[in-house]
């Protein structure tokens, strides 16, 4: 993994709380390597919306903002439903089967694997997601709500991390896949669209509860 991916990771992970400004020296020295790459990964991740401007060159952790989070699940809960709709009648048993197996994934067994991370859960949690909207060969549309679940990462590992929304996402994955295997699309979708609306009304309710 390199610097750009570690910090990322750390970033969805919480390591570094919302707020917090990053000198590339001591991002260096945590990470025992020089500051060129350190620049070049905070450029990036700047670019990407992980990390915002602070003072005149420096970056920092952006704060949770609860408008920007209510804006994200708006346009996801009426571009993905339809961008299920159209991938619905290429939907088969071998993507679904696919699909389920990376949710078969995420189910923790303490005993056997230790418990994925929020970098983890959000990387297959969009990777269940991508199987099913690829189907659509939609390219545009898709490159669209691609680019707004970049932008939701970071509210994602949130919340993972603090309101232990993982089990209410991976119950609903699966009642998704059981309407898309009866060919049952229309509440399928319906279904996506109440499951990205309460995460998301969950999520901002949570963010602007006054902190004491």
């Amino acid at each position: 993994m390199d610097l750009y991916q570690q910090l990322k990771a750390d970033l969805q992970r919480g390591r570094f709380a919302p707020g917090t400004p990053l000198k590339q020296s001591e991002i260096a020295d945590y990470y025992g390597v020089s500051r060129i790459p350190v620049r070049d990964a905070l450029a990036r991740l700047k670019v990407e919306g992980w990390l915002t401007g602070h003072g005149k060159r420096g970056v920092a952790v952006p704060l949770l903002d609860p408008q920007e989070a209510e804006d994200l699940y708006l346009m996801r809960m009426r571009l993905e439903p339809l961008l299920l709709e159209l991938a619905a009648p290429s939907l088969n048993g071998e993507l679904l089967g696919r699909a389920r197996d990376i949710l078969d994934s995420m189910e923790a067994t303490p005993k056997q694997t230790p418990a994925l991370d929020a970098a983890e859960i959000g990387r297959l949690n969009w990777l269940f997601h991508t199987e099913l909207y690829r189907a659509a060969a939609r390219p545009t549309l898709f490159n669209t709500v691609e680019q707004l679940q970049r932008q939701c990462e970071r509210y994602i590992g949130y919340q993972n991390r603090s309101l232990d929304y993982q089990a209410t996402s991976q119950r609903e994955h699966y009642q998704l896949l059981a309407l898309l295997q009866r060919g049952e699309t229309e509440k399928a979708c319906t279904l996506l669209e109440r499951h990205i609306a309460a995460a998301g009304r969950m999520l901002v309710a949570h963010l602007r509860k006054p902190r004491d």
